[in-house]
C-alpha cells in the first residue's frame, strides 16, 4: 500500500510544480518602461524631444504624458522604438519644469510618474 502511495505522490509532484512554472509565467509582469534621459532638456510648443531609456517600445508604452503632478498634458508620440520615444512639445504645455509620465500597456495599465524633466521655455 506504501508504494502504491509513494508512486502516486511522485506522479503529483511534477504535475503541481508544471502548474506552478505555467502560472509564475502566465502572471509574470511586462517589462516598466524606464525613462533615463532627454535631448534637449528645454524647448518651446512644437519642438520635437528625445527621450531615451529602456523598455518604451508600443508593446510598454501606450501614452505619453508632461505633468506638473496636478496637471497632465497628453503629448503626441513622434517615433517610438524599446530605447526611445520622440514627441513634439504641444502648445497648451505653460513655462515650467515638467515630469514625463506613461502610461503603460497589459492587463493592468499603470501611470507611472518618470525621473525625467523637460523645461517648457517661454
Amino acid at each position: 500500500m506504501e508504494a502504491v502511495l509513494e508512486m502516486r505522490l511522485s506522479c503529483v509532484a511534477p504535475v503541481l510544480l508544471a502548474v506552478f512554472i505555467f502560472s509564475v509565467c502566465l502572471h509574470a509582469q511586462a517589462p516598466m518602461p524606464q525613462m533615463k534621459g532627454i535631448a534637449p532638456g528645454n524647448g518651446k510648443a512644437g519642438d520635437l524631444v528625445t527621450v531615451t531609456g529602456e523598455n518604451l517600445d508600443k508593446a510598454s508604452v501606450a501614452k505619453l504624458y508632461l505633468t506638473d503632478g496636478t496637471n497632465d498634458i497628453e503629448v503626441n508620440i513622434e517615433g517610438q522604438d524599446a530605447t526611445t520615444i520622440k514627441f513634439k512639445i504641444p502648445a497648451k504645455a505653460k513655462p515650467g519644469r515638467l515630469a514625463l509620465m506613461v502610461l503603460t500597456r497589459g492587463k493592468e495599465p499603470k501611470l507611472i510618474e518618470q525621473p525625467v524633466k523637460v523645461t517648457i521655455d517661454e
